[in-house]
C-alpha cells in the first residue's frame, strides 16, 4: 500500500493537491488559484498551531499563585486584527483577477457549441458545423472538440438549473433557465473526458453524464460530417416548460 502511493501518477495528482491533469490552456488559472489557497491555509495553520503551542508552554501551570490579570494586550489584538484582513484581501484579489481571465469571452472562438441541458441530458448544438447531438437517460452523448482550438460555450436550459462541468477542465458553470451563460477554453491535450451536471436537478439527475473527446481538426471533421450523415443537421431548440409554440397553440384550440 505505501508503494502504490510512491507512483508517479499518484505523486503528481499530490502536487496538484487532488485535481486531475489539466486538459486545457486556462485550466493553470484555477489551478493555481487553488494551490495557492491551500498555501494560505497551511500558513495560517502552521501560525496558529505555533501560537497555540507557544501558549500551552510558556504559560503553563507552575504554581498555585493566580496569573497576573491583563485587561488587553495590544500587540496580540493588532496581530489577530491585521493577519485576518491580510490574508483575505490577498485571496479576494487573486479570486476576482483569476476570475476575470476565466470568464472573459472578448476573444473571437473558433467554435460555438450551444450546450442546452435538460432533464435529465445534454443536447450539443455546433453551431458554426449546424448540426447536433442529442443524449438520453440511457444513451449519454459525446461532445466532440478540436485541440488547440478556442470553444465557446453557450448554456442554456428549458426546465431547470443544471451545472455544466468537465473536472479536466478545471471549469463548470450553471445552466440556468431564462439566463444563458457563457464561457470559452482551449484544450491543449488530446483524450477522452468525463462530463457531467454538478446541480442537484432531479430524479435522474445521475444520468447527467457525457463523455468530451478532444481529437485533432481531422478527427472533428470527420465526427461533423458523421453526424451530417446521420440526419442529424440543424440545431435543436428545445421549449421552455409549460410554453407553447404558436403551432401548437393553435392545434390546441
Amino acid at each position: 500500500m505505501a508503494l502504490t502511493g510512491c507512483s508517479t501518477e499518484s505523486s503528481s495528482q499530490w502536487a496538484r493537491l487532488g485535481l486531475p491533469e489539466a486538459a486545457t490552456e486556462e485550466a493553470p488559472l484555477i489551478g493555481n488559484l487553488w494551490i495557492g489557497a491551500w498555501i494560505a491555509a497551511f500558513g495560517v495553520g502552521v501560525l496558529v498551531w505555533g501560537l497555540i503551542i507557544w501558549a500551552v508552554v510558556a504559560y503553563r501551570k507552575r504554581n498555585d499563585d493566580l496569573p497576573r490579570q491583563t485587561r488587553f494586550n495590544m500587540p496580540i489584538e493588532f496581530l489577530y486584527t491585521v493577519t485576518p484582513l491580510v490574508v483575505i484581501a490577498a485571496l479576494f484579489y487573486y479570486t476576482v483577477d483569476h476570475q476575470e481571465q476565466i470568464v472573459d469571452t472578448s476573444a473571437e472562438p473558433d467554435l460555438t457549441v450551444n450546450v442546452v441541458g435538460q432533464q435529465w441530458s445534454w443536447t450539443f448544438n455546433y453551431i458554426d458545423e449546424d448540426v447536433h447531438e442529442v443524449g438520453t437517460t440511457t444513451e449519454q452523448p459525446t461532445l466532440y472538440l478540436p485541440v488547440g482550438q478556442t470553444v465557446r460555450f453557450e448554456l442554456t436550459s428549458p426546465d431547470v438549473v443544471h451545472s455544466f462541468w468537465v473536472p479536466s477542465f478545471y471549469m463548470k458553470m450553471d445552466v440556468v433557465p431564462g439566463h444563458p451563460n457563457s464561457f470559452q477554453v482551449t484544450p491543449d491535450r488530446e483524450g477522452t473526458y468525463a462530463g457531467k451536471c454538478a446541480e442537484l436537478c432531479g430524479a435522474y439527475h445521475s444520468s447527467m453524464v457525457f463523455d468530451v473527446e478532444v481529437v485533432s481538426e481531422e478527427e472533428f471533421d470527420e465526427q461533423m460530417d458523421a453526424l451530417r450523415d446521420a440526419g442529424q443537421t440543424g440545431l435543436i431548440e428545445v421549449p421552455l416548460r409549460g410554453t407553447y409554440s404558436e403551432d401548437q397553440a393553435g392545434s390546441s384550440q
